[in-house]
């Protein structure tokens, strides 16, 4: 912006500063928006090292179930063994607005019970193998929601950051150049009038 590129009036500078008051009040929102952004990314990413570190450890579970699954029957015999009734699974999720950001809460409901099928040889390790993997998924379905919002989150994170680092570092700096453009040019036009009357006066 150009302080120039209009005429340097009284008018034009009472504009420029209800502009500057304006521009002002949405780098402050902006502002305080990213802070509050920065604080929830941080909540959620709290709680998504939480979920990993438990995911990790159930999964470190469920390899130990596998292996002790297949030393009881095989890799075959695993093969063919009735497996669990999840397919009637869905993912249930709640959501809620934070600063225009959806964050979500998801989990995975899975059916209880077996498939119906019975197993020619039944073995606890198998079950206990199944019961490690269902606890997995459940995990993986929680900490794929957190995921989700971590990523909106830090996409809005990011927006916000560059509008308010537009605004700091061009809008208001140009702002502020203009008016200081303008001002000094009603000032010199000033002085030059009072010079003109007191010569015209004989002063």
């Amino acid at each position: 912006m150009n302080g120039m590129e209009q005429a340097p009036t009284q008018s034009a500078v009472m504009e420029l500063r209800g502009e500057r008051v304006v521009v002002g009040e949405a780098y402050d929102f902006l502002d305080e928006k990213r802070l509050l952004l920065a604080a929830e990314l941080l909540h959620q990413l709290e709680d998504y090292d939480r979920l990993q570190r438990e995911f990790e450890l159930l999964r470190q579970q469920a390899v130990a179930a596998l292996v002790q699954a297949i030393a009881r029957h095989g890799l075959q015999g695993l093969e063919v063994y009735p497996a669990d009734a999840i397919g009637a699974g869905h993912f249930d999720s709640t959501t809620s607005n934070f600063m225009g950001v959806t964050l979500a809460s998801a989990g995975l409901r899975l059916p209880e019970g077996d498939s119906g099928a019975s197993p020619v040889n039944p073995s606890p390790a198998v079950r206990a193998c199944q019961a490690a993997f269902r606890e997995l998924l459940l995990r993986a379905a929680e900490l794929a929601g957190v995921s989700g919002n971590l990523y909106r989150l830090l996409t809005e994170y990011r927006l916000t950051e560059r509008r308010a680092r537009a605004l700091e570092n061009v809008i208001l700096p140009e702002i502020e150049q203009s008016l200081k453009v303008m001002t000094t040019h009603l000032e010199e036009l000033e002085f030059e009038d009072t010079v003109r009357v007191r010569r015209q006066a004989g002063i």
